[in-house]
């Protein structure tokens, strides 16, 4: 895997040495990042996603010493050292090197990673309830796309991976559908597309707000409210948002099957001509 990491003003190859055992950060998580993505000669949204690495950082107590046009300019340096054509995954973060529990925010420091990372295929994926809920505000840093959230992230993906999905649909604290482990989730009902409302307790991501906004100037009738898991198992159509593999289709939910659809198909297409116009 090619990849080259920004670290106090150079650029290193491959996976240098970041954090000390007394780093705040090692041991107290105090560490925010985000995803965007540069495919096919494009980074569709990357300026969104340096202005959030910068929200998120501010939300956790850190302080940027970078505003999100310098992010921005340090993550397409980065993207060049690539070839064009290469499928990348672009990781800025913010992170504390010294606090007691919380993080002091004058030993912020910032790091920003470019690397290889393929595409997913949009052969479809499976997905099941997870028994694992996303936390509500008032119990974890949701606000902020913050590292000390992934870990129950992972454990909802491991225990769907062992039950034989690909991915899980994870519920919030009210036992309405939040998103799926690793990304947001849409569904079509009747030509309605329907989304979880953002209330807080998951990340409404970049592409999400993309997607939605693409469908709705193509004239498709885009929902956001509560949505029930009974719902996703009677919905037409189900498919992914996220950065990581932007729009897939799901094709399996428990033991029901489902066929991509036309608006998955159009979903896809929209965020593709949208990537490639910018």
């Amino acid at each position: 895997m090619k990849a080259f990491s920004y670290i106090d003003g150079t650029w290193h190859e491959g996976n240098p040495p970041l954090l000390g055992p007394m780093s705040h950060a090692t041991w107290l998580s105090s560490i925010v990042f985000d995803g965007a993505r540069a495919f096919e000669g494009v980074a569709p949204d990357l300026d969104r996603h340096c202005e959030r690495v910068i929200n998120s950082a501010r939300s956790m107590g850190l302080r940027s010493m970078l505003s999100a046009g310098e992010v921005e300019e340090l993550a397409r340096e980065g993207i060049r050292k690539h070839a064009r054509d290469a499928e990348l995954y672009i990781r800025p973060m913010f992170f504390a090197e010294s606090g007691w529990i919380y993080p002091d925010p004058d030993s912020t420091r910032f790091a920003i990673s470019v690397y290889e990372s393929p595409m997913p295929k949009p052969s479809g994926l499976s997905v099941g309830l997870s028994p694992f809920r996303r936390p509500a505000p008032d119990q974890a840093p949701t606000d902020a796309k913050a590292s000390c959230l992934y870990p129950n992230s992972g454990r909802a993906l491991r225990d769907a991976e062992k039950r034989g999905f690909d991915n899980c649909v994870v519920l919030d604290p009210l036992g309405h559908v939040a998103e799926l482990a690793t990304a947001n989730i849409m569904m079509a009902k009747d030509g309605v597309v329907h989304t979880p409302a953002a209330n807080g307790t998951f990340l409404a991501g970049v592409t999400r707000r993309r997607v939605m906004q693409l469908l709705r100037d193509a004239g498709k009738d885009v929902r956001e409210r509560s949505i029930t898991y009974e719902e996703l198992q009677g919905a037409d159509e189900l498919f992914s948002v996220g950065n990581y593999g932007k729009v897939l289709p799901i094709t399996r939910i428990e033991q029901r099957h489902l066929q991509p659809g036309p608006v998955y198909a159009r979903a896809r297409e929209l965020y593709w001509d949208f990537a490639h116009s910018t």
